[in-house]
């Protein structure tokens, strides 16, 4: 294969065949020649942001998360308000613009519940990037109401945009091997179609193992691709590699060479989304910078605070001036950015 900077779209054939390449090299230059193109300014940007997870107690008990707890476990919890009164106190002293807020599947709690908690932290002046599509999935199940009807009211109450958590990999097959009870690949596209439709701009992501097939990969980039083509609400695109510490699953861990390789190959195959992310939250920071030679232009958050991947044995810790180095040492210009990726500051 020959690297170029010829942007034709490829065909989900060609970017299987493209995808069993050996050659890590010549793909993550043609990954590079692509973000150059979209990105001549040089640019890489990062978002301040906290994950704050507002519940451990869940009831969809994936395979491999180390996080969720019983709701009858001694180490359940649900956040007060003083305590997220103080975070995103904190989070504001720091520069930060918005508050990932995720938690788990609740078994009781009603949208009322999440109507308060919004309104509450939209006291503040922060953007509000809360709750990933099956949490939206399953507070309309619980709540009885329609996904647009829950989506609608959670607007209303202080919702500005939509994590992409919950996808893990679109392909129902692989996806029960990990979630069995979460809610299906087409239920997630569901509820992102339905977040666009009210105008929601939400990013999207992956999280692949390694005896995912390169048809399986290019199979969930595919549904993506698909559903920006119609709605054109997805901002970003961040894929990170399954997590083995403290997993029921008994994988192989992902090398760095595979991470890269699924990072390029996003770039060249996601020709409708602009920013593709990488993820030195799981790869570390020496190939969270690689990856912006593979077709990363976004080196994600400062994450003042994380909890899921963190409980799954990832401990990768990065402060705002970190970032600003590993980004400019790579041979780019760092600049802050919002979740709709408005350069600020």
């Amino acid at each position: 294969m020959k690297a170029n900077i010829d942007v034709k779209r490829i065909s989900y054939d060609e970017a299987v065949e493209l995808y069993k390449t050996k050659d890590i090299l010549e793909l993550g230059e043609l990954a590079n020649s692509i973000r150059k193109l979209k990105h001549a300014d040089n640019i890489v940007s990062y978002v301040i942001d906290r994950n704050i997870n507002y519940t451990n107690i869940c009831c969809c008990k994936c395979k491999f998360c180390a996080f969720y707890r019983d709701i009858k476990s001694d180490e359940a919890y649900l956040i007060n308000e003083e305590e997220l009164s103080a975070k995103i106190e904190e989070t504001l002293s720091l520069n930060g613009t918005q508050i990932l807020l995720q938690g788990g599947l609740h078994p009781t709690l009603k949208i009322e519940y999440y109507e308060d908690l919004l309104r509450f932290m939209k006291k503040y002046p922060i953007w509000l990037h809360a709750f990933s599509p099956p949490e939206i999935f399953h507070i309309a199940l619980v709540s009885k109401l329609s996904i647009k009807e829950t989506i609608s009211r959670l607007v209303k109450a202080g919702l500005d945009s939509i994590p992409g958590g919950g996808a893990e990999i679109l392909d129902d097959n692989s996806r029960n091997e990990v979630s069995p009870n979460k809610i299906s690949s087409q239920e997630w596209l569901d509820v992102m179609e339905e977040a666009h439709a009210q105008g929601l701009r939400t990013t999207s992501t992956m999280m692949f193992r390694k005896t995912d097939s390169a048809e399986v990969i290019i199979g969930h980039l595919d549904k993506l691709r698909e559903l920006q083509d119609k709605t054109g609400g997805f901002t970003a695109f961040i894929p990170w590699p399954f997590q083995t510490g403290n997993s029921e699953i008994d994988d192989e861990e992902v090398t760095a060479i595979e991470y890269l390789k699924v990072l390029a190959i996003s770039r060249i195959y996601l020709d409708n989304i602009d920013n593709i992310q990488v993820s030195w939250v799981t790869q570390g920071d020496k190939i969270g910078q690689l990856g912006l030679l593979y077709g990363g232009n976004d080196f994600g958050s400062v994450m003042i605070e994380e909890n899921v991947v963190k409980a799954a044995g990832a401990d990768f810790r990065l402060n705002t001036e970190e970032i600003r180095y590993l980004i400019t040492a790579a041979g780019f210009i760092p600049r802050q950015r919002n979740m709709q990726y408005e350069l600020i500051g």
